[in-house]
């Protein structure tokens, strides 16, 4: 498995609590919004209150988990990722993403990590990659880790337990919590 490039995003594994649930976002996307939202993408939420696409180094809410809104031709439609330029029915979009900053996710990096990367912190690359045919994202971790004293937007808590994904592989698999959160007040957040 880490052996191999293939990527996921972030992917939830658990939170502390025992609860990981999706948060559900009225209007939560701008009707038209010119970009896919894949599953297990970084999202953030824009000025106007709209979940975007969350680029290298910026604060973010989380994952997205998909979408439900009623297209211009009355049809209902429910989605694991937000097909870019679709407009829907005033009122009827609700999106849903991982918001919770505790939430322990997984996530693939893109090169080797090596036990030492415990406690550091790397930002996200490969932010945009991924599938609209499968509406998953390729979204990745940067093994470019920061240093102490340094942040990012991911802290590296452990290897994800996985018979073949050790540490030091060439794509390792690692669980990681949001460092860079929207939420958190010393951070930019909009």
């Amino acid at each position: 498995m880490s052996s191999s490039n293939a990527p996921f995003g972030l992917r939830p594994a658990f939170h502390p609590s025992g609860l990981d649930r999706a948060q559900a976002l009225a209007n939560g996307i701008a009707s038209a919004y010119n970009t896919d939202i894949l599953k297990g993408q970084p999202v953030k939420l824009n000025s106007s209150g709209n979940l975007v696409v969350a680029a290298a180094g910026d604060a973010f809410q989380g994952a997205f988990a998909g979408v439900e809104f009623t297209d211009t031709t009355g049809r209902r439609r429910v989605s694991n990722y937000w097909p870019a330029n679709t407009a829907y029915q005033t009122g009827s979009c609700v999106a849903y993403f991982y918001n919770d900053p505790n939430i322990v996710y997984e996530i693939q990096a893109a090169g080797s990590l090596a036990q030492t990367s415990i406690g550091d912190m790397a930002d996200l690359s490969n932010t945009t990659a991924g599938s609209n045919v499968t509406g998953l994202s390729q979204c990745t971790l940067s093994t470019t880790l920061v240093g102490a004293g340094n942040s990012a937007q991911m802290l590296i808590r452990d290897l994800a337990p996985y018979p073949d994904n050790e540490w030091g592989d060439a794509y390792t698999i690692v669980r990681v919590t949001i460092n860079e959160s929207q939420f958190n007040a010393s951070v930019n957040a909009i």
